[in-house]
């Protein structure tokens, strides 16, 4: 009754308001909200929503992609029950979500929704495009196509290159083939007659290429000739192709393959539902709109008509579901519908009254914790921070009068003593996200990783308790380097710094370790704490260089022990040879191994080190370098054999008691030194580290041997050090190199194996086989060590075999061999596989082996045993020629006998050998060698290890029982052991106690280890329960998610607008457990937030009830300020480059009070290109800058082009989705590099690199590059100085400099094709222009500075003779300006080429639009322009041209990278506005940014804009610094970056200069006026005579191409003419301020 009452009350208020504020009304509706909405959409064209579904489904599992192929051919074809997009859309659901669990399900709803799968079906269409075009068809009825593409997409494609998956036309009116690589088949009846040809199918034909990505039939044999299906699911023929062909790969005749696509054409084939999305443009969504409130101090507006131009159907205006200062909307229209208007026009005097940018210092103070107090006491938390975070001009003033709870303050500010006030910290099941980097895009695949992971878990039984102990356990870091435990005789020390007298007077305290010091001073204390044992070959010329710098390091009294291995390169290599049998007698065969330089060496060092000393021994070696280096004949460097006894007699002769060549020849003939080099070799062939060359062991850790490696080694050891000793765990007792190796030391180095961070090992996931229904690992049985058969192994080693090859038999060996070994904590299985030719004895000794593990594996001598049967196998059968192999029956005769000998029962061999079935033994070989491939992609002939998921292929190089020790290690430490420890604890419910084997919770492991270690996801983890969450969290529990979400917010910060948005998608599809806490900023000096901001998510209501259209999400802003200026940005993912094309309002200076009738305003972005990002490394070398990389299709090699930065090496390059390939340019780069794969020197080198761009997150590709052989010491960039003829070579003659600017037509990033008049340019244009091109570059954002660019460019044409071509920076560039451009080049006879960086994520990111256009100016100069461009002015947006550019441009600069013009200062009113005399930034010349030259070819030879890129990143992360980004920039680095200052008549400003100068000026600058702030254009029509009419000319011009009329027809006057007809100049000189 009293809520009755209460409801009532209120509503009698807001009737009693209406009453009183009718006048109010009145004026309100005058002023109705105005509405904001913006999409952003595809640049390619729709795709079908069925094939997006499929794809989205093979991402969970390659065969749910054909399970709901099969589902949607059983459906009618016929609308039936689905009368628009959005039944469709249920309907795809229903037939996708039953294949999948529930949680799945909800997120496949969702990625449908975000069309997140379109750019796999655009890579699928160019795909098809090749496949066409490879084919030119000669039919008739084909003519009317080119190479199969449609003639009218050709158009749209010219006109942009870069969007290579064009829809191509349905050929001669068929909507699906089958390509062979021979053939295309267009139907059924040619495809069967292919089917039944005898000859064996496609053999004389190359094979289609087949990718990562494709969709291979799971019956498919992989050894059949592949044939591709190309179509749709939905039509008639590929039903019928897919049926012929599904029969043909289950009778083994195929390989077969389906790329789906629907070319242009077919949408009526396919069925209603089968065609929702491919008539609508792709609208996208996960991306953020921002309407910032604009500071107008300069009143920088244009004053022109908004012209009509496109219009778009006005949308939606009102969402009364919103909370206007108290009242919900939508309840009072449903109580009181008979006064919407009156109650409407209420809601809007509220929405106008509300805006606010400023509030007073006190309501300020505690704006963070008030908002903080609103969202928890919310009923629904994250919905409330959305609404105040993303509208919060329109709440701060509600928010400020709230009164706060104590409580909530308290414990806001007891948690920033532990974290800082204003961070923000997301983590996704306790692995650190970082929020700069996150999108919707990348957070869904996150969500969907750790989904399927807790999908997979439940199917193997595991409770959903452990499931969510599993997700969150987070890997230890991979910086837990592994050291290499080289402790033996064979290490010679040079040193001992406990020991040794020179080290007396040393203090031996360990703790002065903590001591600080000057930064690169050495620390003197006398202890052993850094071990630099270099392994080296004392016969080559790196290992003699490292025992220089040894000796040298040595004798300045470095604080360091230092130590050789020394090793016979040749030696290793022939123990190589024998297969690196160190079981079998190597020592007995090693005096067979004829001596060589190394071996004597080594020799002549040990007798020397024995009889003289190891300093003595030491100097030997370096006479030996000294030697042959002194060598006048050996030009090249080699070590000769009289190098070695001339360094020999001249060591040992001053000690000696008989003469030297008495003891060389005694030395010959001398065993034991002979086999002490030799086990010093076997040593380092153990260790792994000879294949390295020259390695340094820095307490264990391996490092290259320079000096510089060395320092580094050192400086990273010192810390771990130091955190030992203040921990207490190192003292001065402690000897530290034992300490390290026996906690993280490894007897065996292996690249392949201890990986470095850029290089991940290759990880595949055991469990989605076995739960898709693959049997094999399920039918394995293993072996383990002696006496451990009944434990639980949480390691699992499976070797792939072939056992027709020495290499397989060797690798099972080893592995036989590593069990012997006593390996308590893993265990083998065997995979093997042969030709399926294979001869008997190998099926059966196949056969052997498997019986020996099912029955026997539990016998004391069964290792023994089967490494018995080996060596017979691999001696009498692989060794051997098939026909001088010994018989089947001396095989079977063999297994008795041995198995006999090792006390084994042979019954079982008896019952099954003799009798064993040839076609069943193949039949079971080609299921496993189908397996090897599908699962891991280990080809036939290939030998692998696959350890708990981690496939290590081993084609190159020796594999040893060691490196199984290793792999073991490895892979317990990182990614098993915490997950042993929590599946051993599990109370198993539901299953058999007989099942619980110890080999089924090993099975359990080894599942879950493998798919876990498939993840990618971060290894940081913050302690996120320290943080009190009582009063100031919001924390929502859900026990049946296996997601958690912690958090820390800002929620009156940027990243928290995002955040909330992100957060609410979670919240309602995934339903995950969550703990938010709050973290605002506790004392606020300013409004937080000056924008409203929208995050564009997808829902169901975007696809269509009525019809079959599909709207695609946007964004949409109700009610915004009428009176404010408002400026829009885009916050999209990092690669995405975007630009807007529908846009008739000024996007840079909004105000909706200028609207008129219209209720929205709207704007279309496109999604122009994706950015593929990356870093290029040179081993051992900086990265190499100036490196040119090209990136095309197959067919057209070079559409883009960039050079490689010295800053991390990056490059970027403009992409759309496809299939790309990365080459170094021709010329300087790929005469000089090569790409490197891998991280093994053995590792194929290459010219090119695919690259997949098949989503929307873009990519990074980490490139190393390698000199080639012979190049190792010639530089990239040749400068002018290096150089003797650098006149010819500016001029364009020898030198890579111009030659090979030849080859760039794209840009870094891409550029848009270069717009061009009909008459060639260059040599001659309009008016007569003639001679070389002038190039300028400028920059404008809004319709204001568009203007005036217009008429900037007017002013130059007027002034010059020469050609011109102007750049303009895309990004900010109206569509208005970009539909004006081409046809004002055409009309003044001008070129112009548009351009695009996008902004670095390692570069310190600027958030005010206005400081990125600066930015601009400045910082990518060397990579923004095409290679071939040589010189560049720049020309401020608002600057008049007087004279001839031309004699600027071809001004001698004196070397100089940059020329600028100096500040003047002669106007004196102006002397306490000189910002550049009170910045410590700038030198004793300060320069105007308004006009400057570039020599691009010096700039890029001296590295300036790598040198300005570092200056900026140190200085801009002080908020205070470079307040004039682009002009104080330059100026604080000409002492790196030199700059020529340019005659001061070149630029001329009213705010700076006086009068007296203008009328010598060559070019004016509007810049503005800090003490008059006169607005711009008021400015420009007094301080400029000719503006007026230039202004004039350019918008007549305009109205001309629009087909508008021209406002204020008449030119209007300048307030500068006078009645009495004085000159220009007269006035100019009178002007005042």
């Amino acid at each position: 009754m009293e809520t009755r009452f209460r409801s009532r009350f209120f509503i009698l208020i807001v009737l009693v308001c209406l009453i009183f504020c009718g006048f109010t009304f009145v004026g309100a509706q005058n002023r109705r909200p105005k509405n904001v909405q913006v999409a952003v959409r595809a640049k390619w064209s729709g795709t079908p929503l069925l094939l997006e579904a499929g794809e989205l489904l093979s991402k969970e599992s390659k065969n749910l992609f054909w399970e709901f192929i099969e589902n949607w051919l059983h459906v009618a074809k016929t609308g039936g029950d689905s009368h628009s997009a959005k039944d469709c859309l249920k309907k795809i659901l229903k037939h996708g979500s039953s294949l999948i669990s529930e949680p799945l399900a909800a997120l496949f709803e969702f990625s449908l929704t975000l069309r997140s799968a379109s750019p796999r079906l655009v890579l699928y269409r160019q795909l098809a495009e090749e496949s066409l075009s490879s084919f030119p068809l000669s039919d008739d009825s084909y003519s009317n196509i080119v190479n199969g593409i449609d003639t009218s997409e050709t158009i749209d494609k010219k006109s942009d290159p870069l969007l290579v998956g064009v829809n191509p036309k349905s050929p001669g009116g068929k909507c699906c083939w089958v390509d062979t690589g021979g053939a295309l088949f267009f139907d059924v009846a040619e495809l069967q007659s292919w089917l039944q040809r005898p000859d064996g199918l496609g053999d004389s034909f190359q094979q289609p290429e087949l990718y990562d990505f494709d969709h291979i039939h799971f019956d498919s044999n992989i050894m059949s000739p592949v044939a591709i299906l190309y179509g749709a699911l939905g039509t008639d023929c590929f039903r019928e192709l897919h049926v012929a062909l599904v029969q043909a790969a289950k009778e083994g005749k195929v390989k077969y393959v389906v790329r789906p696509a629907l070319p242009s054409g077919c949408e009526a084939e396919v069925g209603l539902c089968g065609a929702v999305g491919t008539k609508d443009s792709l609208n996208l969504g996960g991306y953020g709109v921002e309407l910032a409130l604009k500071n107008m101090e300069y009143k920088a507006m244009d004053d022109s008509a908004i012209k009509k131009g496109v219009t778009l159907e006005d949308p939606r205006t009102e969402d009364l579901s919103q909370e206007v200062r108290g009242f919900i909307f939508s309840k009072i229209l449903e109580r009181k519908p008979e006064l919407t208007s009156e109650i409407m026009a209420f809601r809007d005097y509220l929405l106008s009254s509300t805006i606010s940018d400023t509030l007073d210092v006190w309501e300020l103070k505690d704006l963070g914790h008030q908002t903080a107090q609103r969202i928890v006491q919310a009923s629904d938390p994250l919905q409330s921070m959305q609404e105040i975070n993303q509208n919060f001009p329109s709440v701060v003033s509600s928010l400020s009068r709230m009164k706060l709870n104590d409580s909530v303050k308290d414990e806001i500010i007891a948690n920033q003593r532990m974290i800082p006030p204003g961070k923000s910290l997301l983590a996704l099941n306790g692995a650190l996200i970082n929020i700069e980097d996150i999108d919707l895009y990348l957070l869904i695949d996150l969500v969907h990783q750790e989904l399927s992971l807790a999908d997979q878990f439940s199917k193997l039984k595991i409770p959903h308790s452990t499931t969510r102990k599993l997700l969150s356990t987070v890997n230890p870091p991979e910086s837990d380097t592994f050291r290499v435990d080289f402790r033996s005789a064979h290490v010679h020390y040079l040193n001992n710094l406990e020991e040794d007298a020179m080290y007396r007077r040393w203090r031996n305290n360990i703790n002065d370790i903590l001591m600080p010091v000057f930064p690169g001073q050495l620390r003197y204390i006398r202890k052993n704490l850094f071990h630099a044992v270099y392994v080296l070959d004392p016969a080559t010329v790196c290992g003699l260089q490292s025992v220089d710098m040894i000796t040298s390091f040595y004798e300045n009294s470095f604080p360091m022990r230092f130590g050789v291995i020394l090793y016979s390169t040749q030696f290793i290599k022939k123990i190589e040879m024998r297969g690196g049998d160190l079981h079998s007698s190597a020592l007995e065969h090693a005096s067979e191994i004829e001596d060589d330089k190394s071996s004597l060496i080594i020799r002549l060092f040990l007798y020397i080190k024995e009889n003289q000393g190891t300093q003595t021994a030491f100097q030997f070696l370096s006479n030996v370098n000294r030697l042959r280096m002194e060598s006048a004949e050996s030009t090249d460097e080699v070590l000769e054999m009289h190098h070695i006894e001339g360094a020999f007699v001249e060591t040992v002769l001053p000690k000696a008691k008989s003469p030297p060549q008495e003891i060389l020849l005694k030395l010959e003939k001398e065993q034991k030194f002979k086999e002490l080099s030799q086990e010093s070799s076997l040593f380092v062939f153990k260790l792994g580290v000879a294949k390295l060359q020259c390695s340094l062991l820095m307490n264990g850790l391996v490092f290259d041997s320079s000096e510089e490696a060395l320092i580094n080694a050192m400086n990273d050891e010192l810390p771990r050090i130091q955190e030992q000793v203040y921990y207490g765990q190192i003292n001065s007792r402690t000897d530290i190199l034992d300490k390290f190796l026996s906690e993280n030391g490894v007897s065996r180095y292996n690249p392949q194996i201890i990986v470095d961070g850029k290089v991940k090992p290759r990880f595949v996931s055991l469990a989605s086989s076995v739960l898709g229904g693959e049997s094999v690992l399920n039918e394995i049985n293993y072996l383990h060590s002696p006496e451990t058969v009944d434990e639980v192994k949480p390691v699992t080693h499976l070797l792939a075999v072939d056992v027709t090859s020495r290499k397989g038999i060797k690798l099972l060996r080893e592995g036989i061999r590593y069990l012997i070994g006593r390996s308590k904590g893993a265990r083998v299985g065997a995979l093997f596989s042969a030709s399926l030719d294979t001869d008997l004895p190998s099926l059966l000794f196949m056969k052997t082996f498997e019986i020996t593990a099912a029955s026997y594996s539990h016998k004391k001598k069964v290792l023994e045993f089967l490494d018995q049967l080996c060596s017979f196998y691999e001696h009498n059968y692989v060794r051997r020629s098939p026909t001088a192999a010994e018989s089947t029956q001396a095989f079977i005769d063999k297994v008795y006998e041995l198995a006999e000998a090792n006390e084994m029962p042979s019954k079982a061999y008896k019952s099954s050998l003799p009798e064993a079935s040839v076609p069943k033994l193949r039949e079971h070989l080609n299921k496993m060698i189908q397996y090897l491939y599908r699962q891991f992609g280990i080809a036939s002939g290939v030998n692998a290890v696959i350890t708990n998921g981690r496939v290590t292929s081993l084609d190159a190089g020796i594999f040893l029982s060691h490196d199984l020790h290793l792999l073991e290690s490895v892979e317990f430490k990182h990614r098993t052991k915490h997950i042993a420890e929590i599946i051993e604890e599990v109370n198993w419910q539901g299953i058999d106690p007989d099942m619980l084997t110890s080999k089924y919770v090993s099975d359990i492991i080894m599942f879950v280890s493998s798919s876990m270690a498939t993840r990618d996801r971060s290894a940081e983890s913050a302690r996120f329960e320290v943080l009190n969450a009582q009063y100031s969290a919001v924390v929502l529990n859900n026990e049946n998610s296996s997601i958690h979400i912690d958090a820390v917010v800002d929620p009156l910060s940027p990243s928290g607008q995002k955040l909330s948005s992100l957060l609410r998608v979670l919240a309602k599809y995934v339903h995950p457990s969550m703990r938010l806490v709050l973290n605002p900023l506790s004392s606020l000096v300013d409004l937080p937030l000056k924008n409203y901001y929208r995050y564009v998510v997808p829902t169901m209501d975007d696809f269509s009830s009525t019809d079959y259209t599909v709207n695609g999400p946007k964004a949409f802003f109700a009610n915004m300020p009428l009176s404010k200026t408002l400026t829009m940005n885009l916050d999209v993912p990092e690669p995405w480059l975007v630009e807007p094309v529908v846009a008739v309002h000024d996007l840079d200076n909004i105000l909706l009070e200028n609207l008129g009738d219209t209720r929205t305003l709207q704007a279309v972005f496109e999604l122009e290109a994706l950015v593929l990002t990356g870093h290029c490394a040179e081993k051992d070398h900086e990265p190499p800058r100036g490196l040119q990389l090209i990136l095309g299709t197959k067919n057209t090699p070079h559409l883009v082009d960039t050079i490689v930065m010295a800053n991390l090496g990056y490059w970027q390059m403009k992409v759309s989705p496809g299939v790309w390939y990365l080459q170094l340019a021709p010329g300087r780069s790929s005469e000089l590099y090569l790409f490197r794969d891998g991280d093994d020197e053995s590792q194929e080198k290459s010219l090119s690199k695919r690259i997949t761009i098949n989503d929307l997150r873009g990519k990074v590709v980490h490139l190393e590059v390698v000199k080639k052989k012979g190049k190792e010491h010639e530089k990239l960039l040749l400068s002018a100085d290096d150089d003797n003829h650098s006149k010819e070579k500016r001029r364009g003659h020898n030198g890579w400099n111009s030659n090979l600017f030849k080859w760039a037509s794209g840009f870094i990033g891409g550029s848009e094709q270069s717009k061009k008049s009909d008459d060639s340019l260059v040599e001659h244009g309009k008016g007569g222009r003639r001679g070389k091109t002038i190039n300028i570059f400028s920059i404008a954002s809004g319709h204001l500075y568009e203007r005036f660019l217009k008429i900037m460019i007017l002013s130059v044409l007027k002034n010059t003779r020469r050609p011109v071509k102007f750049w303009f920076i895309k990004n900010y560039l109206s569509p208005h300006f970009k539909d004006v451009i081409p046809n004002m080049a055409q009309e003044y006879g001008f070129e112009y080429e548009l351009i695009t960086y996008k902004w670095p994520t390692w570069l310190h990111k600027q958030k005010e639009k206005q400081r990125i256009i600066w930015a601009y100016k400045i910082l990518f100069l060397d990579v923004i322009f095409p290679l071939s461009l040589e010189k560049v002015i720049f020309v401020d947006a608002d600057q008049i041209v007087r004279a001839d550019m031309g004699e600027l441009y071809d001004m001698d600069i004196k070397g100089r990278p940059l020329a600028y013009t100096p500040f003047c200062d002669n106007n004196k009113d102006m002397d306490g506005y000189r910002f550049w005399r009170q910045v410590m930034l700038y030198a004793t010349s300060s320069c105007s940014i308004a006009l400057y030259v570039v020599d691009l070819v010096k700039f890029r030879e001296t590295a300036a804009g790598d040198n300005l890129r570092v200056f900026y990143e140190t200085l801009s992360k002080d908020p205070n610094s470079l307040a004039n980004l682009d002009q104080d920039l330059p100026n604080y680095a000409q002492h790196t970056v030199p700059i020529f200052s340019l005659p001061q008549e070149w630029l001329w400003c009213e705010s700076w200069c006086g009068n007296a100068t203008k009328s010598r000026a060559k070019t004016i600058d509007l810049c503005n006026n800090p003490m008059t702030k006169e607005p711009k254009l008021q400015g420009a029509r007094r301080i400029v005579s000719e503006w007026t009419d230039l202004d004039f000319e350019a918008r007549k011009f305009t109205a001309k191409i629009s087909g508008d009329e021209l406002e204020n027809p008449d030119p209007v006057p300048s307030s500068e003419t006078s009645s009495n007809g004085s000159s220009p100049e007269d006035l100019e000189s009178k002007a005042e301020l």
